[in-house]
């Protein structure tokens, strides 16, 4: 770092982002990312919107919020749109976390959420993950902090029910309880029902997943209109244009396709189920996924060694250092195709072994 970095983030440790190499062509499981190109509609309204590039985009992105709220059943300022659903992350750590509400989260989930506490200045503490991976939903009961859970979890995959959510939040009345729904369209239960039953839930979800927009960089945010209110303040003071004029004119195109979106979270279900079936005939161990992702290792072969072979042999998939979870590796699923040559390369390491 340069000299006039400042002293503040000296221990702040960035997220990792996973590997988007240029060199070589690989079939590429590891960012979770869907296998299918966005809806072809929008494509077509996304170049349309590039004509008109030199005039600013609506700061309101008021046609696709109206359309994501009447989507979900809730009115127009119940929704915010935000960068990914990393801004609207980002703003829920700034709006409701500090000194007073310190952050509460699993300690193996989605690992931008210590960074943002650390960006912030935020006190926080992780609370263990059971020996099985699940969430024990009592430990967050009256816990009295700002509470982040990914509901289903990274990168294990598994999911809390809606009534273990809701408990945890009718028990927290006077913190505010965010629920990160990144993966909820692939075998999921959402809890957005829940929105208007109780103030203090925030809910988020991505395009970047189930709608095929991970380089288009569009999430948003649901909630009461208070909480709302409060996330439009942090953004009109940081970015009032947050959502650019393509971003929001795909993100209009995709929601007027919802057939294509569901017959691709069917696919990809699928290929996953396939996926767990043919890992776990070849000795492997996986959790029970409702992601676009399998969690698997290996009872003979460390997850190091696995990530390494496939890596050098044209498969990339993602492998995390933390000791808990180090053995094993999270595979993004793919077409069907991909995760045949993926098994394929899996069966050859076994036979080298």
């Amino acid at each position: 770092m340069s000299r006039f970095f400042s002293s503040k983030y000296n221990s702040l440790e960035p997220y990792t982002p996973g590997e988007q190499p240029k060199d070589v062509q690989y079939v590429k499981l590891n960012t979770n990312e869907s296998p299918f190109a966005p809806s072809p509609r929008a494509v077509e309204y996304a170049a349309k919107a590039a004509q008109s590039l030199q005039l600013y985009p609506d700061p309101e992105c008021r046609e696709l919020t109206q359309r994501i709220a009447d989507y979900l059943g809730l009115d127009f300022d119940q929704v915010l749109v935000t960068n990914g659903s990393d801004e609207i992350l980002n703003f829920a750590f700034m709006a409701f976390c500090d000194e007073d509400h310190p952050a509460v989260f699993p300690d193996i989930s989605y690992g931008f959420y210590p960074v943002f506490a650390q960006l912030n200045g935020i006190p926080y503490t992780e609370l263990p993950l059971r020996d099985d991976f699940t969430i024990d939903a009592d430990e967050y009961c009256g816990i009295g902090k700002t509470i982040i859970i990914a509901n289903p979890n990274a990168p294990t995959g598994i999911a809390l029910s809606t009534d273990e959510i809701e408990k945890i939040v009718k028990s927290n009345p006077d913190s505010v309880v965010v629920v990160d729904e990144a993966y909820v369209d692939f075998g999921g239960e959402s809890c957005i029902k829940l929105i208007n039953k109780y103030d203090n839930l925030l809910v988020t979800q991505t395009f970047s997943k189930s709608r095929s927009m991970a380089g288009a960089r569009l999430g948003f945010g649901a909630g009461s209109k208070e909480l709302i209110r409060d996330l439009n303040t942090i953004k009109y003071s940081t970015n009032p244009y947050n959502i650019n004029k393509m971003t929001m004119a795909a993100g209009l195109g995709v929601m007027e396709d919802e057939e294509y979106t569901q017959k691709n979270c069917r696919t990809i279900i699928e290929n996953r189920e396939w996926t767990e079936e043919q890992l776990r005939s070849l000795g492997f161990e996986t959790t029970v996924s409702k992601t676009n992702f399998v969690f698997a290792k290996h009872s003979e072969i460390s997850g190091e060694k696995i990530y390494t072979y496939l890596k050098e042999n044209g498969v990339l998939v993602r492998h995390f250092s933390k000791e808990r979870i180090c053995e094993y590796n999270r595979i993004t699923v793919g077409t069907r195709e991909q995760m045949e040559i993926f098994i394929d390369k899996i069966k050859l390491l076994l036979e080298e072994n």
